[in-house]
């Protein structure tokens, strides 16, 4: 019996699934995530523009001068934001990577290329906005899930979205 046409030698075909059945692959998540924080960020009032296809270091693009209709700045400044999300739990807090990759190594952002942070907290639909002077040359962070009681540096990020609001009272480097 020939093997049907299509169909390679030695290699068992794999049942179909249904695409709610398949786990989210990593770029999958962060798809999702830009899209839960740009719905998020228009409910806070701003304006959201994405950059067209994956060659930027920020993920969207938030313009506040829709917070202040009556009394607009003469030029808008525009806010790069990089999401990111996690769902993974270590020792008690979740962990969220806030880098970029070159040749396999972790490299932090720079101030040149991304003004914030927005860590997704997927399983508790909670977000931590952390501008990037504030964790500059980190690569990765702890975050504490909603139930523990014991306090944690990074709990005053806890849905600080007051912090994209007025980014000029942020102190750049």
């Amino acid at each position: 019996m020939s093997p049907r046409k299509g169909a390679s030698r030695g290699r068992k075909s794999r049942p179909a699934q249904a695409p709610s059945d398949r786990e989210l692959t990593t770029k999958r998540r962060g798809e999702i995530s830009e899209l839960a924080f740009a719905l998020a960020a228009a409910r806070h009032g701003f304006g959201i523009a994405k950059p067209f296809g994956d060659s930027e270091r920020y993920d969207i693009i938030l313009d506040p001068s829709h917070l202040h209709p009556a009394n607009p700045p003469p030029r808008p400044p525009l806010v790069r934001v990089q999401v990111k999300s996690s769902t993974q739990i270590l020792c008690g807090l979740y962990h969220v990577n806030v880098h970029r990759r070159i040749n396999g190594r972790a490299v932090p952002y720079k101030l040149s290329e991304i003004d914030f942070i927005a860590a997704y907290v997927i399983p508790e639909d909670s977000w931590f906005i952390f501008p990037l002077p504030h964790i500059l040359g980190l690569t990765s962070l702890s975050l504490n899930p909603k139930r523990r009681r014991k306090p944690h540096p990074n709990d005053p990020y806890r849905e600080a979205w007051r912090l994209l609001h007025e980014p000029d009272g942020l102190e750049f480097a």
